[in-house]
């Protein structure tokens, strides 16, 4: 069974956390058409393409979106997924996000990897403390991340992948 069969579109990301225990997250515009539109935050990561297994496309998007290389066997085994309807108006149906971890001691993010597409929507990144992640007011994805993020902090690694509720 292929990692999309069913799916309208299967994503592949990375909860990267430096040696503060930060946690680099990539900010993105809404509407990339309206400056006022809004934005949103989430983990480095995006859709699997062609044969590429789960750990593949997260190496992949990792390397293109903050410029950052690793093997996908670094990454080891998903520690979380989520998956619901949405209609993204470029698409619709259901999608999965499956994530992966990854500690770095230190990482000088390059954004200039990014497809046409991404670069119209991004607006940034940051890297969040646990507190600030918990304490703020912007949309991030995924929902539940702050407590997954402490338990990947602490060193806890799920047995299995943990179930994030959907985000639409």
């Amino acid at each position: 069974m292929s990692d999309r069969e069913g799916y309208r579109r299967r994503s592949a990301r990375v909860v990267l956390v430096d040696e503060a225990d930060r946690v680099l997250l990539l900010k993105f515009r809404v509407d990339p058409d309206d400056p006022e539109g809004g934005h949103g935050w989430c983990t480095p990561g995006g859709g699997v393409e062609g044969d590429e297994s789960l750990a593949e496309a997260a190496a992949r998007e990792l390397r293109e979106e903050t410029g950052l290389s690793v093997d996908a066997e670094a990454l080891g085994p998903k520690v979380a997924e989520t998956s619901g309807y949405a209609d993204l108006g470029w698409a619709e149906g259901v999608f999965q996000d499956d994530f992966f971890h990854y500690r770095v001691t230190a990482h000088q993010v390059d954004v200039g990897g990014q497809e046409a597409h991404e670069r119209k929507h991004h607006a940034g990144y940051r890297w969040w403390t646990l507190n600030e992640l918990a304490a703020g007011s912007d949309t991030i994805y995924p929902l539940g991340l702050v407590e997954l993020a402490a338990e990947l902090v602490a060193g806890r690694i799920p047995a299995e992948p943990v179930r994030l509720p959907w985000h639409h």
